[in-house]
């Protein structure tokens, strides 16, 4: 395969400080909206990177399932690999990969557990089949044979029949809380845009263009 044959121009259009809001949450929502409008398959898919305990990073694909008290929201089984991750070094990243409109969002910041009550606020909305598979699996730890899984499901419904799924104890959110966010903006000839909010420990954020 020729891999130097894959390449395109960046046309969708171009990005300036004055197109920017002050606020880099508002304009990550202001973004996200014209992903939805756009048709974008997955707009809150979000890759999650973090640091294990041997110092490797290692990164996943979450579902960005709210922004609260000034952070990014995903939920996850505590007992995962990303969860014991964030439990020894809680600094991770988040890319929003937004091809189709030559867009990416990149988050550094903090991890911190969410409440159990935020976290069974939205657990109680997720469809049944979800509840469900939350306790049936051991997220990241071996398993057999995929027919396992599925009669420890099988196991589950009848365990719950028609009655309400609590939340596992061992299940729930975090919050990413950033310190910087990056708005990339694709541009002919690889001069691309990209802008920088650096939060000023002051409650403030300080925006800053960067070369391509």
């Amino acid at each position: 395969m020729h891999y130097e044959e894959f390449r395109r121009e960046y046309t969708a259009g171009g990005l300036s400080r004055d197109m920017l809001c002050p606020d880099p949450l508002a304009q990550f929502e202001h973004w996200l909206q014209q992903s939805v409008q756009a048709g974008l398959e997955d707009p809150t898919a979000m890759v999650l990177a973090t640091i294990d305990e041997a110092g490797l990073p290692w990164q996943r694909i979450v579902l960005l399932k709210g922004m609260s008290r000034g952070g990014f929201v995903f939920y996850t089984n505590y007992g995962s690999d990303k969860a014991r991750a964030i439990a020894h070094n809680p600094s991770v990243s988040l890319l929003f990969p937004w091809n189709e409109l030559d867009r990416q969002v990149i988050v550094g910041g903090r991890a911190e557990k969410m409440s159990m009550a935020e976290s069974a606020s939205y657990f109680v909305t997720r469809p049944r089949e979800s509840q469900i598979a939350a306790w049936a699996s051991r997220q990241s730890r071996p398993v057999s044979a995929r027919a396992m899984l599925e009669k420890q499901v099988q196991v589950l419904k009848e365990k719950f029949g028609n009655g309400e799924i609590p939340m596992p104890d061992f299940w729930g959110g975090y919050r990413v809380v950033p310190a910087r966010i990056e708005f990339w903006q694709g541009g002919e000839h690889r001069l691309h845009d990209r802008f920088l909010y650096s939060h000023t420990g002051t409650g403030d954020w300080e925006i800053s263009q960067l070369q391509p």
